[in-house]
């Protein structure tokens, strides 16, 4: 007892003289060691004076001895976890440099043991896995009797903890830290079906670490916290994500480059055929290529040996090829991906020809309109700096506009690329099956980029009614609920983005009162811009006047500007046979070509003449939505001459109520109106005129009905056909069998 009271009294003086004397306090804690030799206080008070002066040198010694006599003291071990913190952090501080050095003063055998025990003090799954991880980077012997089973221990974690996403800190630990050192030990003799496991595994989180979508919590956080997602747990007592973990490596930089790496090494050591460690995705399917050919020569191991090597290159390439093309598409649903250009896009049957794909000889019109030639230098073929053609797989082409899409070359390589590998692996059945394998595992199903990418793929292969099963359910998913729509307003975007693909595979399937149904839906959820978009030269001289062929697509921006306008020409184009078939007369469909043929106007003007050659050629014409919709200048002079007796007296039949819809134009308007008229001359629009004896045997009510339109030639176009489509929806559909 007389002893343990001494003790305590050296110790108690060596303090009070710490601050004023610290060689003193020193000189009375070395007469108490000697004195005293197993007291652990002693010691421990030491190791106090010297960590507070940080005398790395003298610490480290201290704390080896601690740690050899007194390796079951909790102050040791909380010094320890201390010191092995500040090993895994990358604080730079003087104080974390100073725990290092401590450490590094110790021999290493001791640096080993005291890992090895700090492990086992762990309760934490993450903590105990990074302590462990610190060792196997320290001392890379140690990789052979601790790596697989780290890694083992992580994947059996994350399976325990049911976690939903590969994207999650025991994945990323082992993929990004603990897989690496494991595969580049070659003293190692790792199995192949073990090696190809880890190379999924490895394949999976890098993908999905790639083609995560954006978090509304990460934007808040930032980068600190990162995208990584861990368990939480139910029983409270575990805490999952350690200090530091995530705030220091949670972003992954060239995620498709390190997995590169990874399967790089792997085919190495798997002595993959034609693998020389240093490959890129480009240089992979061409030996996909290569391999595919020798495939069916092949038999038993070698041949179970090579299918594995074609479907891992093949999934691989595949899946980077799809996302670099689902990014340029729809950059939305990715997070860090930036957008070269607006987004996001949609594939489309290419309407070009939906203004001129009837010929009509000029020769053969019998009312030739004064204005029907178009300027000289209009019409011109769109060059390739305007717009290319690719994809031309089975005959067909995909065409973009390369001002608009500045990445377009890029993304037209990438979806050629996605389409040969999912071709390849769906040539042989060895290598569907092994394929579907991995599809089941990382459960790609649920991958709704990667589905866009299948769509495309689909509607490319002219497969439409598959590709109109996969819309609808996009469709389902993304329809904006009420009060949920984005203030950015994404959610409508991507249903519109897939109602309109929706609408362009009936269209292809001759569904036209289908397509029309879902163009109107989109129509109803746009708004009309306020001003009239006005056409430049240029945008004129991009007219294409020949043929394109019927099984082309197009890509184009899903961005109101663009929508509304693809919406009414896909209608347009559902009318268009109905209204020209030589029986039954169909004088509503033909008037709604009338309405929708003002869009983009002189290009439709051709198909506008083979309209008003049906109306002489019937005798008449029934159609009594034409005063509310029809504004176009030279549309209204050509049906004011059909009344006139040099223009055949055509029986026009377009006032559904004179007393409602036509009402009288104030009396300055109709003098001045008259007045132009009867002189032949219309001021209004020094271009146009509308005139060849309008007044001559014209009923009243047809001729304040046209004075009145010309005074509505200035409306903005699409607003009126935006009204066209919102107040005669039940009609149009109608219109359609």
């Amino acid at each position: 007892m007389s002893a343990q009271k001494d003790c305590e009294f050296l110790v108690r003086r060596a303090r009070e003289l710490v601050s004023d004397d610290p060689c003193a306090a020193k000189a009375w804690l070395i007469t108490a060691r000697t004195l005293y030799p197993a007291d652990f206080n002693i010691q421990y008070e030491m190791y106090t004076i010297e960590r507070n002066a940080e005398r790395t040198a003298s610490a480290g010694r201290l704390l080896y001895d601690m740690f050899i006599n007194f390796p079951d003291q909790p102050v040791v071990w909380r010094e320890i976890n201390v010191i092995t913190s500040a090993l895994r952090s990358d604080a730079q501080d003087k104080h974390a440099q100073f725990l290092r050095g401590v450490f590094e003063t110790l021999p290493g055998r001791v640096q080993c043991e005291m890992l090895l025990k700090a492990t086992e003090q762990c309760f934490n799954t993450l903590e105990k896995a990074e302590m462990l991880l610190l060792l196997l980077k320290r001392f890379p012997e140690s990789v052979i009797q601790h790596g697989v089973n780290l890694g083992e221990t992580l994947l059996e974690a994350e399976a325990s903890e049911n976690v939903e996403t590969p994207v999650n800190c025991f994945r990323k630990l082992f993929v990004c830290d603990v897989l690496p050192l494991v595969i580049k030990n070659m003293d190692m003799r790792l199995p192949a079906s073990l090696m190809h496991k880890y190379m999924l595994k490895a394949a999976e989180f890098y993908i999905g670490y790639a083609t995560r979508g954006p978090s509304p919590d990460m934007q808040k956080q930032g980068k600190e916290n990162g995208p990584l997602k861990s368990p939480s747990s139910s029983r409270g007592s575990q805490r999952y994500v350690i200090d530091g973990l995530l705030e220091k490596s949670s972003l992954v930089a060239e995620p498709w480059e390190r997995l590169l790496e990874i399967l790089s090494v792997i085919g190495a050591r798997c002595e993959w055929q034609g693998d020389k460690g240093q490959r890129t995705y480009v240089d992979m399917m061409q030996r996909v290529k290569e391999l595919c050919r020798y495939l069916p020569g092949l038999e038993g191991d070698t041949r179970s040996h090579c299918c594995s090597q074609i479907v891992i290159y093949a999934a691989l390439v595949l899946f980077r090829s799809a996302f670099i093309y689902v990014s340029a598409v729809q950059p939305a649903l990715f997070q860090g991906v930036n957008a070269l250009s607006s987004g996001p896009w949609i594939l489309v049957e290419d309407l070009s020809s939906v203004y001129n794909d009837v010929e009509v000889e000029r020769g053969v019109v019998k009312h030739a309109h004064k204005k029907r030639k178009l300027a000289d230098g209009r019409e011109k073929t769109m060059s390739s700096d305007d717009e290319e053609g690719l994809g031309k797989g089975r005959g067909r082409h995909i065409l973009v506009n390369k001002t608009e899409m500045p990445n377009w070359s890029e993304t037209m390589d990438s979806f050629r690329t996605a389409r040969e590998c999912w071709d390849l692996l769906h040539s042989h059945d060895g290598l569907e099956t092994e394929f579907k394998k991995i599809c089941a595992s990382w459960k790609t199903e649920s991958w709704l980029w990667f589905r866009i990418f299948l769509t495309d793929m689909i509607i490319y292969q002219g497969q439409y009614r598959k590709a109109l099963s996969s819309l609808h359910q996009m469709a389902s998913v993304q329809q904006p609920q009420p009060g949920q729509q984005s203030a950015s307003g994404q959610v409508s975007v991507e249903h519109h983005r897939a109602l309109i693909q929706q609408a362009s595979c009936h269209y292809a399937l001759g569904e036209y009162r289908l397509a029309c149904e879902k163009l109107l839906d989109v129509v109803g959820g746009l708004v009309p811009p306020t001003h009239q978009p006005t056409k430049t030269t240029e945008d004129v001289a991009k007219v294409s006047t020949k043929m394109r062929r019927g099984n082309d697509l197009r890509l184009f921006p899903c961005t109101s500007k663009a929508v509304l306008p693809f919406c009414l020409q896909l209608m347009l184009a559902c009318f268009k046979l109905r209204a020209f078939t030589d029986a039954p007369r169909d004088d509503l469909s033909l008037g709604h070509v009338v309405v929708l043929l003002q869009l983009d106007w002189p290009q439709g003007e051709m198909l506008f003449l083979k309209a008003v050659d049906k109306i002489c050629q019937q005798g008449g014409f029934q159609y009594e939505n034409f005063f509310n919709y029809v504004t176009n200048i030279d549309m209204l002079e050509e049906f004011a001459y059909l009344r006139t007796p040099e223009g055949g007296r055509i029986q026009l039949e377009l006032l559904p109520n004179q007393g409602m819809l036509i009402k009288n134009p104030s009396p300055a308007l109709g003098v001045e109106l008259n007045a132009l008229l009867l002189q032949g001359v219309q001021t209004m629009d020094r271009h146009h005129t509308v005139t060849r004896g309008i007044t001559k045997g014209v009923k009243e009510d047809f001729r304040l009905a046209m004075e009145r339109q010309v005074s509505r030639c200035g409306e903005n176009l699409l607003s009126v056909l935006h009204r066209f489509c919102i107040n005669e929806k039940i009609i149009i559909v109608q219109s359609l069998p």
